[in-house]
């Protein structure tokens, strides 16, 4: 009997619903405090979604419904787990994890941005992770410092 008379998965469902992991950094998983509420509230969503695609009664698409948020709930759990939570900057001497930064680029850009956990980083929001190219040139630089980033002179204005 085909199985569209059926009730039992198809193996093209079965494949479609087996999502591969979300990639995991290899860089220590460090999360600012707001970073980690994120993180939680992620998990937390990830589980509703799933539990309400446990209501849908057609097994295919239930386990269909049910794998993105399977999946993101496994990425997570997993980035909770490890998350290694910071401590704000002690000083605005230097810039450390957690500062916001602005700095004039060469062009006469004046960028601000806060060096956060890779999760929580979005620069359109101006928040960079702190692997980030620029991040890791800013790290414990000062005021006044001048650094070259991408053939072009970065001068740090301020740090809070």
């Amino acid at each position: 009997m085909s199985v569209a008379f059926t009730k039992e998965e198809s193996a093209e469902t079965a494949a479609e619903t087996m999502l591969p992991d979300r990639p995991v950094s290899p860089h220590p998983n460090l999360v600012t405090e707001a970073g980690l509420k994120a993180l939680q509230d992620q998990l937390h969503q990830a589980q509703a979604a799933y539990e309400a695609a446990q209501a849908i009664e057609d097994v295919n698409e239930r386990r269909r419904e049910q794998a993105l948020p399977l999946r993101d709930a496994r990425y997570f759990s997993a980035r909770l787990r490890t998350a290694q939570l910071m401590p704000p900057p002690s000083s605005t001497e230097t810039i450390a994890f957690g500062s916001t930064v602005t700095f004039r680029r060469g062009d006469g850009r004046v960028q601000t941005y806060a060096i956060v956990g890779e999760d929580e980083a979005d620069p359109k929001f101006g928040m960079i992770s702190h692997v980030a190219p620029v991040a890791r040139l800013l790290m414990g630089k000062a005021v006044g410092d001048e650094i070259e980033a991408s053939g072009q002179e970065l001068e740090i204005l301020s740090i809070a």
